[in-house]
């Protein structure tokens, strides 16, 4: 169809682009756990002032240069989070340096008990490096009380633990894995308790898929408890009264060794067997930090047990991949909303064109246009910033009643395809939509009003994401409905005769829009199902209406409007991981525009008594959107 309208159109709908900001949606961004996720609590004991993660350094010499940062530090930092945030919550360098501490309250070495006694204890965030204490404070929620504060709602949590149980030696047995598990899990119910909303936890990796456990004696056994910790971690989550996303590493990490070349790793090397600078493993003799080719990005391990700087990343775009899918997915009863908007545009269009020179009494008139709408959606705090194009065939058929009523039906199929996101994820729609219509002019007084409805067909969903080097696709479709009615009342101020005609009018507008649930397609780790999407839509407006006899064939008319939306109500999205369905969340998306401008240009040319063409440009305008479309068409009476 798209060939078709844009070969009549012989022109392309206009665009207007806005530079944004990525969403953030979050105003907090607190993390707990192990190694894992410590963005540099302990001093570097090679580079004085600066702070020890474990990962792989980074730079030119990996002996003596920084830290590179851990996949919480990076997936604040996509969220706008500042650095004094992402910096540790208890570290000695920043207190000597007199720096504010920061909302990273994870520590390397911390096992599942100390991890809650950082959330909930006096005296319970404490840095120690083997038998010295560095310092100690508060946990976050005594800090918070001391400081007569408390939670806000709309901070993200982020945690991990439980591989220094293992490590530690206290993890044995199945059940000691679940309690471990039950430990970590006691530490989100805290915080939601606490007003806790939003939390994003680790399922721990596969300890037996390590440097420090392959290939011995140990892998299978301790492999098994790593699922049992795993399966009591997710059953307890799961209780959890909380938007609670589970981060499935092990997952993602065996899709990583899977096709490693997809991720960036060398899939010709031993990626679990050595690791990068031999720290209790075997240092990978390509790429190892004494090799003449070093490079930590090719390994997925630093050590025996810490990722490199490749697999932080990977976790990074992976957990960000799942806060950012609602931002994209919250558009699609958008594109619905356009669509309408589209439809509706083309029958106001035919009325105005014809208006007041309908056709005679017991007559029917036809019409048919081609039409092209761009819509842009500027970047919200919960929704991504997209462009979306629609192609339209319209037509349609009315019969004069009387000398006060015409009535008819309009026929609109559409082609719609939205580009949101970084990454430009692609989301097609067809619509289907069917309007009767009414009109009634007597004397200086004038009405119309339409219903539509129709039936939208989402055939093509893929959403894009950055997995390290390269990109990801998750496929899927759905179906969906729209319902709308839209009527407006006006007064015209000049006599029928005149050339110049005003007419001022109010305008009230109702719509439904729902978008089935459904599942993209596989079991990745970043699939996710959607639930099903319902939005409302109810518009006041006023308007004025101008036209112009410029000849005895050419009319020229004008329409400028605005609308006050009744329904502003933020959408939030029903999820969950695919891999780990038995767990929903519900995040933020997007947010109605609370009111909005339009503009009509059109121009009619009657080449005969019975046969007339004509062609539109509508334009609207909101604090998140800009919509321009064209559209040409002709008019037969008969």
């Amino acid at each position: 169809m798209k060939k078709i309208v844009v070969g009549l159109l012989g022109i392309s709908a206009l665009s207007v682009g806005v530079a944004c900001a990525a969403p953030k949606p979050y105003s907090n961004f607190v993390v707990f756990g192990d190694s894992l996720v410590d963005a540099g609590q302990f001093p570097d004991t090679v580079i004085p002032g600066q702070t020890k993660r474990f990962t792989n350094r980074t730079g030119p010499n990996f002996f003596d240069t920084p830290y590179g940062p851990v996949s919480s530090m990076l997936i604040g930092e996509r969220l706008g989070m500042s650095s004094t945030q992402l910096a540790g919550s208890t570290s000695p360098v920043n207190q000597a340096q007199g720096l504010k501490d920061g909302d990273n309250w994870a520590v390397g070495g911390y096992r599942t008990d100390q991890i809650y006694d950082s959330i909930t204890a006096v005296s319970g965030s404490v840095v120690a490096d083997g038998g010295t204490t560095l310092r100690v404070r508060d946990g976050y929620l005594p800090s918070l009380q001391a400081q007569g504060q408390s939670i806000d709602r709309n901070t993200l949590f982020y945690i991990s633990g439980g591989g220094n149980d293992f490590l530690q030696g206290l993890i044995l047995s199945p059940q000691q894995a679940a309690r471990s598990a039950d430990r970590l899990a006691a530490s989100v119910t805290a915080l939601q308790e606490a007003g806790g909303r939003y939390f994003m936890v680790w399922m721990l990796p596969d300890i037996g898929l390590t440097p420090q456990v392959y290939d011995t004696p140990l892998q299978d056994f301790v492999s098994d408890l790593s699922t049992a910790f795993n399966a009591q971690l997710v059953q307890q989550l799961s209780d959890v009264s909380a938007d609670v996303i589970v981060l499935n590493i092990p997952k993602l990490l065996s899709e990583g060794l899977q096709n490693p070349a997809q991720f960036g790793l060398d899939g010709n090397e031993n990626l679990i067997g050595t690791c990068f600078n031999g720290d209790g493993c075997t240092e990978n003799l390509k790429y190892g930090i004494n090799s003449a080719t070093a490079d930590p990005s090719k390994l997925l391990f630093n050590d025996s047990v810490h990722p490199t700087i490749t697999g932080q990343r990977l976790i990074a775009d992976y957990g960000y991949s799942i806060l950012a899918a609602p931002w994209e997915i919250t558009l699609l009863p958008e594109m619905a909303r356009s669509a309408l908007n589209h439809h509706q545009n083309n029958l106001t269009n035919y009325a105005l064109n014809s208006q007041p020179a309908w056709q005679a009494s017991g007559q029917w008139s036809s019409y048919a246009s081609a039409s092209g709408e761009r819509t842009n959606y500027r970047s919200q705090s919960s929704a991504s910033k997209g462009d979306s194009d629609h192609y339209a065939l319209s037509f349609g058929a009315s019969y004069r009643i009387n000398e006060q009523w015409r009535a008819g039906v309009g026929v609109s199929l559409q082609e719609s395809t939205l580009t949101a996101g970084v990454e430009d994820s692609k989301y097609q729609l067809n619509s289907y939509l069917l309007s009767p219509f009414i009109q009634y002019n007597h004397q200086a007084f004038w009405a119309d009003a339409n219903l539509s409805a129709g039936r939208l067909d989402y055939d093509s969903l893929r959403r894009k994401m950055a997995l390290n080097t390269s990109k990801r696709t998750e496929k899927g479709d759905t179906k969906g409905s729209v319902l709308g009615i839209h009527s407006r009342v006006g007064y015209q101020l000049f006599s029928a005769q005149e050339p110049l005609q005003l007419s001022p009018y109010v305008s009230m507008s109702y719509a439904r829009f729902k978008v089935d649930n459904y599942a993209e397609k596989g079991s990745h780790s970043t699939a996710l199902t959607f639930a099903e999407q319902k939005r409302t839509s109810k518009r006041l407006g006023a308007g004025l209406l101008a036209s112009y006899q410029l000849s005895a064939p050419l009319r020229l008319s004008a329409e400028a409007g605005y609308e006050k939306e009744f329904n502003k109500d933020q959408q939030r999205l029903g999820m969950s991981l695919n891999s780990v369905n038995s767990i929903d969340f519900k995040l933020k998306g997007y947010k109605p525009d609370s009111s909005l401008g339009t503009l009509g240009l059109g121009a009619a040319y009657q080449i005969s008594d019975a046969l007339t063409v004509q062609g539109n440009y509508n334009y609207m305008h909101a604090d998140s959107v800009r919509q321009h479309a064209l559209a040409v068409g002709v008019s037969l009476n008969w």
